[in-house]
């Protein structure tokens, strides 16, 4: 198994930038990749970036060439550099590993983006 832990939400005023943080401990051999996604209330649960084991990234259109997904491999931890923020980036931000046994979650992060 593979646990996952998001943290580095909050308030955040349109314009100014976040960084989220997805720990991963557990079966961490077995991750292909790790995603971002993110939903918004009454919304369905959106896919934001993916970076793979291999290093390679993928964004959703809507958040190219304002956030960027990178990887510590020492510290077994994920990052979403978040800039630009927009009110409609208000979400619960998650992050899911990818395995060949299945997708885990982690209990994921608030970030507001205040106008």
């Amino acid at each position: 198994q593979v646990q996952l832990v998001e943290s580095g939400g909050g308030l955040v005023q349109a314009g100014g930038s976040a960084r989220l943080s997805c720990a991963a401990s557990g079966r961490i051999f077995n991750i292909d990749a790790i995603h971002w996604y993110r939903q918004a209330p009454g919304e369905q649960r959106d896919f934001v970036a993916e970076i793979s084991s291999g290093g390679s990234t993928s964004y959703a259109d809507s958040v190219k060439g304002r956030f960027a997904i990178s990887r510590d491999n020492v510290k077994n931890t994920v990052y979403l550099q978040m800039n630009s923020l927009k009110p409609e980036d208000t979400a619960v931000y998650y992050c899911s590993a990818i395995t060949t046994g299945g997708s885990y979650w982690g209990q994921g992060t608030q970030v507001t983006v205040s106008s």
